[in-house]
């Protein structure tokens, strides 16, 4: 691949974007989703403040408990939405991690792949 600097360009800017903003978490680990009852948040979630993402809300974040860096993006496909987000992991250690990649991937109309730094 010729352009391999870009790669490294994309995760500076999300760093920079993470530094730059403030992150909200709306839903903690242990809590229930607003609409999903039977689901509950097994790693802290939630959005960077006065930024936009495809669903017109805050960049989704996955926030755990390692150093708070950006080491991974989960791009997922909504079939029932019909959309595509980003959500930019900081700090989540690879089992948090793996629960983040089952969390968009155990519904039939959800799927996702977990892209890492």
């Amino acid at each position: 691949m010729k352009n391999m600097k870009s790669n490294k360009e994309f995760w500076n800017a999300l760093d920079e974007l993470i530094s730059s903003s403030e992150i909200v978490i709306d839903r903690p680990k242990g809590t229930v989703h607003p609409q999903y009852p039977n689901f509950i948040y097994r790693v802290n979630y939630g959005y960077l403040k006065n930024t936009t993402s495809m669903d017109g809300a805050g960049i989704d974040v996955w926030v755990g408990t390692g150093d708070k860096k950006v080491d991974a993006v989960m791009c997922t496909v909504d079939l029932m939405k019909k959309d595509s987000e980003i959500k930019v992991l900081i700090g989540c250690t690879e089992e948090e991690k793996a629960i983040v990649y089952q969390t968009h991937n155990e519904s039939p109309y959800m799927k996702g792949i977990l892209i890492y730094r």
